[in-house]
Formats: structure tokens, sequence, C-alpha cells
């Protein structure tokens, strides 16, 4: 008995070196940690349950029957942070650099079915050089086992995927398919083909962190989230971002008691638009000070500016954002904004969050460049996102509302459940100088006479009684009330019931 006990915790010791004290050193020499200090951190203290500690690769071929370390690189297992059940498995780069075995797949697999089966979420902690070139094709149909789980878990229970070290060829694609990527600065990259094959394909010079790393793909390409300064700052925001999700699509997300009153009101957004039409304003000012608590945990915040999208609680309940950004090309829609936006009210809808939508946009963005990009398809994500839409949608519109964007930015005709203006709002189907340029285009030489046309316009069109008069504008608030109006409405809508028809799936413009 002593024996077998001895053996056993001689495995689990060799388990946990990993690839030995001289790797975990280079590891920590990188400024990075080891897969099991990610996953102590992750998640509450004494929580976690490892599986898998002994399974080993199968390989025999170029010495690798001699090369047989506990694990195989990947710690998998489940655990409570801040309470609540999660999955993860935690790539090791002391072992084998991380890449990826048949048995290491298996092993992701395991915990993914797992997840499913127990309504949590899966938290990958990427950290790999990609495949096990030792074992061929056997890798590559490991990585293929893991993509099939990641789209049958989309949409059923939240995957977040964080990237802390190299994640190359078919590597990135069980990331891209998850629902948010952050990324660690200087330490974490992302390609489908790396510097050499650029330089020998294309020659172009380029280095890995320009290529794929994090400051890349938060703010040019848009496929992560979120870059963090070192693995510790990003598991931490890890946990703050995690409090604000549902375990799974049967469920809402858990809501966190606030001692800032529904009802509160904030007279300083009565000036918070300026009286120039032209003037920008910041946005972000009217999400921190209608918010609870002014806690507002924003996503992709460099990349497609124009454009705001994020988490934040209306009495305790997590809201998902949506705000067109006046500080940023006037707030125009453009293919970046309407692709950011489009997925995050995809992901709100999917996991029963409301979705609050505040409007400033005076139409898409002109150009050859927009339009020969695909504005027609990218644009129409966007409308197809809020029309399928069926989890509570609030709307307030706080300046301009003009053309198509009008209608594409969670109007009520695409069920809208609440939709509000400010009393300076104006929606129409373009702003009055242009409107007035084109529809009395006779007067274009006589500036007086278009000066009364424009005044005219105003008057009749560019306010929001004329929408109010439809019903598309279920009223106009003062600025101040904005909180309490929304935090009504969600309470009423909290119970909202409503079904698309049945069909296999749509057909979004991709």
């Amino acid at each position: 008995m002593h024996d077998i006990q001895q053996m056993l915790e001689n495995k689990r010791e060799q388990a946990r070196q990993g690839g030995g004290e001289r790797r975990i050193a280079a590891q920590h020499g990188k400024g990075k940690l080891t897969a099991r200090e990610r996953l102590d951190l992750l998640f509450d203290d004494g929580t976690f349950e490892e599986w898998d500690m002994f399974v080993e690769h199968r390989c025999v071929d170029f010495g690798m029957a001699d090369q047989r370390i506990p694990g195989d690189g990947v710690v998998t297992g489940y655990g409570m942070i801040n309470g609540r059940l999660a999955f993860a498995f935690s790539q090791d780069f002391t072992v084998f650099g991380g890449a990826l075995s048949e048995a290491h797949a298996e092993k992701i697999c395991k915990v993914m079915d797992q997840a499913m089966k127990v309504g949590a979420p899966v938290i990958g902690l990427n950290d790999s050089g990609g495949a096990r070139i030792q074992e061929g094709v056997a890798s590559l149909g490991g990585y293929a086992e893991v993509f099939q789980r990641n789209v049958m878990a989309s949409g059923v229970i939240p995957q977040i995927s964080m990237i802390m070290g190299p994640c190359a060829g078919g590597a990135v694609y069980s990331p891209a398919m998850t629902d948010f990527i952050f990324m660690v600065k200087d330490s974490s990259y992302m390609f489908v083909t790396g510097p050499e094959v650029v330089k020998t394909v294309t020659h172009e010079e380029v280095t890995a962190e320009e290529l794929g790393g994090a400051a890349t793909h938060t703010s040019r390409s848009g496929v992560a989230d979120l870059a963090l300064e070192n693995d510790v700052e990003a598991i931490l925001m890890l946990r703050r971002f995690f409090n604000y999700l549902p375990l799974n699509n049967r469920e809402k997300a858990p809501c966190r008691p606030s001692g800032d009153p529904g009802n509160r009101l904030d007279h300083s957004l009565d000036t918070l638009v300026p009286d120039n039409p032209n003037k920008p304003y910041d946005m972000k000012e009217l999400i921190l000070k209608v918010v609870d608590d002014g806690d507002f945990f924003e996503l992709q915040p460099e990349n497609a500016k124009n454009i705001i999208t994020g988490f934040g609680r209306m009495e305790g309940q997590t809201v998902g954002i949506v705000a067109n950004q006046p500080l940023v090309l006037a707030g125009c829609l453009d293919i970046r904004s309407s692709i950011k936006a489009a997925r995050f009210v995809r992901f709100c809808d999917a996991f029963n969050i409301p979705v609050i939508t505040f409007v400033d946009v005076p139409g898409f963005m002109p150009g050859t460049s927009q339009e020969y990009g695909g504005i027609i398809k990218h644009g129409a994500k966007l409308l197809y996102a809020y029309a399928e839409c069926t989890v509570p949608k609030v709307t307030v519109i706080t300046r301009k509302a003009y053309g198509g964007a009008y209608d594409v930015m969670s109007s009520k005709h695409l069920r809208g459940d609440v939709n509000f203006a400010w009393p300076n709002a104006e929606i129409a189907v373009m702003g009055a100088k242009g409107a007035v340029e084109i529809i009395f285009r006779e007067d274009k030489n006589d500036p007086v006479k278009l000066a009364a046309r424009e005044a005219e316009y105003k008057e009749r069109f560019a306010n929001p009684f004329v929408a109010g008069a439809r019903g598309f504008i279920d009223d106009v608030i003062q600025p101040h009330e904005t909180r309490k109006r929304i935090c009504r409405s969600l309470v009423m809508l909290k119970d909202k019931q409503l079904d698309n028809p049945w069909r296999k799936h749509g057909n979004i413009p991709l």
C-alpha cells in the first residue's frame, strides 16, 4: 500500500513539475506564469479539481517513446470563480512547448463535453507552439475535434480564450470561434502564418509582434477584445469579467445588488450634448453616469472607436451596452463598427442579456473604401443582429438618428421594446442642410431662401415629435432621468418572451 501511495505521489509531482525546473525558470524569465500558477490565480482558493493528470501521449516515432510527461502539456479541470462554476484548460509551454497532441486534445475535449453537460463556461489559457509535429495527422485531428466542440458550444455556454503565449497556425481557429479573446502584451501573439512564411511568400519584413501581437489584434484586426499588461493583470481582469456572464444560455446573468438607486437623477446630463450640432461629446460620459456605480466593462476599446460596446449593470442586472461615439468619425457606422457591434449584440441575445442602445448616428460612412470593402453586407450584419435579437431592447436617441442608420440602431421597427429620445433629438432621413439642398435645389444660389427652408425643415422634421406622433418613439424624456426610465423599462421587460419562427438557422450576411 505504501509503495502505491509513493508511486502516486511521484507521478503527481512529475506532472506538477511539467518540463522541469529549468523550463519553468525560463517561463518565469519571460515574465510569464506557469500553467498551474495561472489556474491557481484564476480559481478561488482550493476549489480547482484537476482531471487527467496522468494522461500521456501515445506517440512512438522520432524518439517520443522515451519522452513521456504526465499531463502531456495541458492542465484541465474545473473550479469556482467568485463562487461560480467554470471549466478550464491551461496549456503548459514547459512540456513540448505546449504543442497539441492527440492525447492533449482529448483532455481539452473532455472538459468541454462536461461543461456542455452541466451548463458552465469554458476558459482556455492558450500558450502553445501549435500542433505536435511528431504525431502528424493525429494532432491535426485533435485540433478538429476541439473546433467541433467550439461550434457546438457556441451560444450554449460562454467560451473565453486568454492568449498568454504563442498561438499560431490552426491553433488560432479555436480561440477565433470563442466568444471573447483577451491577450497579454509583449508575450502573446496570434497568426495563421508566421513572419518567416510571410517573408518567403510575400517578401514582407514583419516581426511576430507587428504581425499578430496584442496591440495589432486589439486595434487593427479586431480579433481580440482586450490587451492586458501581464499574466496577473489578465487573469484578475478575467475574474472581474466573469461576474457579468451567465453560466449558460438557460440562465440569466448574475444579479449583483448595488446601493445605487434605480431612480437616481443626474442633472449634469442635461448639458452633455452641445448646442452646436456639429460639436462632438463623449458618449462614455453618459454610459458611466447611467450604469450602476459608474462601473462599465468596455470591450474592444481600441478597435472601431466610433462605436462603444461593453457590459454594465442596472439595478444589479447585467446589461449589454452599444453606443455611437460622436468623438470618432462623428459616430458614423462603418464596416468595422458594424461587425464589432453585431457580434456583441448576438452574444447578448444568445445569453439572455438585455441590450441598451444609445444613438447619435449621422448615417453610414460614405466613400469608395467603404463601398469596395462591402459596407452593404457588413452594415447588414448589425441590422440582422438587432432584428433577430429577442432579449429586452431599450434605445435612447440622444441627438441624431439619420437615414438607414436610424433603422439599424435598434429602432422600434426592429422590435425595439422601449424607444426614448431626448428633447433635441433629430430623427430624419438626413440633416436639414443636406435635405434642403436636395428638395429645394432650384434655390441653391439664394442663401437667404435656403436658410429659411432649412429653419422650416428643422421645425417640421428634425425633432423627435414627428416620430413620436407615429409611435416610433415611446416617449421624449429629459436627459437627467435617463437612468430612471431605463431601469423602469427593464423591470417591465424582465419576463419578456418572444420567439422567432422555427428554422434550422438564419443566413446572416457574413
